[in-house]
């Protein structure tokens, strides 16, 4: 019995648990343009051929003890994975100094590993001769950080490395010679550093922030971006998310941004390409700065570090801010927040906790049949004297 599995650059053939793969690359070579793979297309391959590959591909066996040298790193997925796994590779490189660090990423989170100098070399997820040049990589330890999907695990086992690590959240565990536990309520940059655990670096190994680290080109344009508040504390507005049902409103944050601004508070909004209307509404014209769509993720990272507070939804975005040890009010609803907020004295997070909340599992949030109540009995009041407690109790110092 075998089956073959083809798709415009890749043919894998699998015969009776064994895998011959081939990777055809003509027509690769033959388009100017690089070949990208639509996201939906990938979770619906993901799905399909994930599945039925971890079923058939024989499981990976532990190679004999080495000293490692390089390591491929695979995060697929959005930005704030990714922010939240540069501080296993902050302790990945401070316990191998002299190693080679490679990350897999996908061209929507690829940028975030700008903000950490022990990164090599990104490749991304969705280019295959990108993909090609990992899977050809020869590495000696390649660590599969995604949470639940198969695909990921199925490129891991396909590099060869003597040792692969992932997690063990269904079928996938097979294919890697150390699987890792993984849990929701455990805080997400924990649980990637539970991936290190084989490597011999301890499991309680203590998260310090700030963890990223800003170019100094990127440190220069947001101080052009923000000349016109002349050095005036200013709080960072992100009112976007990746989901409807993480967004807070607009004129919510509006509204805060009205009351701060009256306490003497600029506002500075920041957001990706389509958000600029919404920035509008909140600033006014007269509260501050709206950049929304004028900046780099890069960019939005050397803005907030400036800023005094983080104001943001459960984001990628909030965990720059983290990451960048600013003090952060953050509103959770649909996610989880023992796997996505901070603590500490210089974190607040607003959760009204209902009993159908959290609802996100593996990325997935399902339709909500009472109108996000979670996020709606937010208060505009709760929201801005969270803002003016951290802004009393920090200074915006650093």
């Amino acid at each position: 019995m075998h089956y073959t599995i083809s798709t415009h650059v890749f043919q894998i053939k699998l015969r009776a648990g064994r895998i011959n793969w081939t990777v055809f690359f003509s027509d690769v070579e033959a388009t100017r343009k690089p070949i990208i793979v639509n996201i939906g297309l990938m979770k619906s391959a993901d799905r399909i051929f994930g599945t039925l590959l971890v079923k058939i591909m024989s499981a990976s066996t532990a190679g004999k003890d080495l000293i490692p040298h390089s390591f491929l790193i695979i995060r697929p997925g959005g930005v704030g994975d990714a922010v939240l796994l540069i501080p296993a590779v902050n302790t990945l490189k401070e316990n191998f100094p002299d190693i080679q660090i490679t990350v897999l990423a996908e061209i929507r989170n690829a940028s975030a590993f700008e903000l950490c100098p022990y990164v090599d070399e990104v490749l991304h997820y969705d280019k295959p001769k990108e993909l090609l040049k990992a899977l050809r990589g020869n590495f000696d330890v390649v660590i599969d950080t995604e949470q639940w999907h198969r695909l990921s695990a199925v490129v891991a086992r396909l590099t060869g490395a003597p040792v692969s690590i992932g997690y063990a959240t269904n079928e996938r565990k097979k294919l890697f010679t150390h699987s890792i536990h993984y849990s929701h309520d455990d805080y997400e940059a924990g649980s990637f550093l539970n991936l290190l655990t084989p490597l011999g670096i301890s499991e309680t190994y203590e998260i310090m922030t700030p963890f990223l680290v800003v170019p100094e080109t990127s440190k220069i344009k947001a101080g052009t971006l923000l000349e016109s508040l002349a050095c005036r504390p200013f709080v960072t507005i992100f009112p976007g998310a990746s989901i409807p049902e993480r967004r807070w409103g607009t004129d919510k944050f509006a509204l805060v941004a009205q009351r701060l601004s009256a306490k003497g508070i600029a506002i500075v909004v920041v957001g990706g390409k389509g958000e600029e209307t919404d920035g509008d509404r909140i600033i006014d014209g007269k509260r501050g700065l709206n950049l929304a769509g004028k900046t780099s993720l890069i960019e939005t990272a050397a803005i907030i570090e400036k800023s005094s507070v983080l104001l943001s939804g459960d984001s990628g975005v909030l965990h720059m801010g983290v990451g960048l040890g600013r003090p952060t009010v953050s509103l959770f609803g649909p996610g989880i927040a023992k796997k996505w907020a901070t603590s500490g004295k210089r974190h607040i997070v607003i959760n009204k906790s209902l009993s159908c909340s959290p609802c996100t599992r593996f990325g997935y949030t399902p339709k909500c049949p009472i109108n996000t109540k979670c996020l709606v009995d937010i208060t505009v009041s709760e929201v801005a004297l969270a803002v003016a407690k951290l802004l009393r109790g920090n200074s915006g110092e650093a």
